[in-house]
């Protein structure tokens, strides 16, 4: 009869299934890492690089005080023609003390446009789960039972072909 289908390998559907399954936990697993190390960085821009630098900023600036200590000391020495080793001193502590204000007020505002700027991504994480957890879990679930009515079909003796007449 021209009207039954012969099915004979029901093997593609589940290594489809057994695919889709395998790319749904994978998928799910990096979601998690790139949730987790959003809020590593959030986190690191929040709290560690304001108190790093701040600690910094302190520290050159105790370099910088001790250098101008220093070229003041020279100058007032005789022994000292030019302090020129004193004023390289100078320039670099300063230049160290600018450079970690510059970074402090970089990280302050990265830390504060954070969220703007990553907010509508993680959003697009979030919409990509839930299509996982929903949409393709139900699509394995409807896998299963195309299995079951196939094999069902399969397993059902084909009718008796009737002569021509």
């Amino acid at each position: 009869m021209a009207d039954q289908a012969r099915i004979s390998n029901l093997d593609a559907i589940e290594a489809f299934r057994s695919a889709l399954i395998v790319f749904i936990s994978k998928t799910r697993q990096s979601l998690d890492m790139a949730q987790d190390a959003v809020k590593k960085t959030r986190g690191w821009l929040q709290t560690e690089q304001p108190s790093y630098w701040s600690s910094q900023l302190k520290a050159r600036q105790k370099r910088l005080d001790q250098a101008n200590a220093e070229l003041m000391s020279a100058r007032m020495s005789d022994f000292v023609e030019t302090p020129a080793a004193q004023q390289m001193a100078v320039r670099k502590a300063r230049a160290a003390l600018e450079e970690a204000q510059a970074k402090l007020e970089r990280t302050k505002t990265w830390a504060r446009d954070f969220d703007r700027n990553v907010d509508p991504m993680a959003r697009k994480l979030d919409s990509l789960r839930d299509f996982i957890d929903t949409d393709l879990a139900k699509a394995v679930a409807h896998l299963v039972e195309i299995q079951k009515i196939l094999d069902a079909y399969n397993e059902t003796p084909m009718p008796a072909a009737s002569p021509e007449t």
